[in-house]
């Protein structure tokens, strides 16, 4: 009964943790806690609907992830990041990305194993053809499905972590700048670009081109830069970017 009531409340703090950490995330992303802002954490457990201690395991959560910055005393303040900031962050993803699909070729064990990303380039390929809004939500799904199913493929737990740390920067995520798309007028250009290297990518694992799969994945990770320029430079495609108002300089 005892064991039974502990669980039960292991449960509670782990699901007040997540709602604090989601909730946090969210005022961030969205602007209701601007970049120099001290956390408030009193109004903000009570604004979530949860305890302190939840609220401040999210809170050094998040600045694990670079959204909060602690302060020497205590607390939290918002970050804000600058166009060399976001760009190094893609620049990292690619080259750990890059090294999992060279290790995604070198550790293939079956052509049986590449059926996740083949179907996830096929149904991407049908999402293009009716390009909208509304797809490209789909789209980031589909995306983001591809990239965990490739990083799945190098085997490496290691590897798997460092890029999981690496995704959760603002802005650095495989889909992070696709909804921004939408109104820009080389979007589908850049999105067709991005389907041929998922096909290219996936025949050189197959081949076992080790080399050839690091620097594929490697440019692919670069059209994010691409993105990030022609999104940056559209005031309408920079309202859609989530996270916009954590940026400190767009020039």
């Amino acid at each position: 009964m005892a064991r039974a009531s502990s669980a039960s409340s292991e449960a509670r703090k782990r699901s007040q943790t997540a709602k604090a950490t989601l909730g946090v995330r969210e005022l961030v992303l969205e602007g209701e806690l601007a970049p120099g802002d001290r956390v408030p954490e009193v109004a903000l457990a009570e604004r979530l609907g949860v305890s302190r201690t939840p609220l401040r395991i999210a809170l050094a959560t998040l600045a694990h992830e670079g959204l909060l910055e602690p302060l020497r005393g205590g607390g939290f303040v918002v970050r804000s990041f600058t166009r060399a900031d976001i760009t190094d962050a893609i620049e990292l993803r690619g080259v750990l990305e890059g090294t999992a699909a060279r290790l995604a070729a070198e550790r293939l064990r079956s052509p049986e194993e590449l059926v996740t990303l083949a179907e996830a380039t096929a149904q991407l390929d049908a999402v293009l053809e009716d390009l909208s809004a509304e797809s490209l939500v789909r789209y980031v799904e589909l995306n983001d499905a591809y990239h965990a199913g490739l990083v799945a493929l190098a085997r490496s737990p290691t590897l798997e972590r460092a890029i999981a740390n690496v995704v959760v920067l603002p802005f650095a995520s495989p889909g992070a700048l696709v909804p921004s798309q939408a109104v820009l007028p080389r979007s589908r250009e850049i999105l067709v670009v991005a389907q041929h290297h998922h096909r290219v990518l996936i025949e050189a694992i197959r081949a076992g081109q080790g080399a050839r799969a690091e620097e594929i994945g490697r440019e692919h990770a670069r059209l994010a830069q691409i993105n990030l320029d022609l999104v940056l430079d559209d005031h309408i495609a920079l309202e859609r970017l989530q996270g916009a108002p954590l940026l400190r300089r767009v020039v």
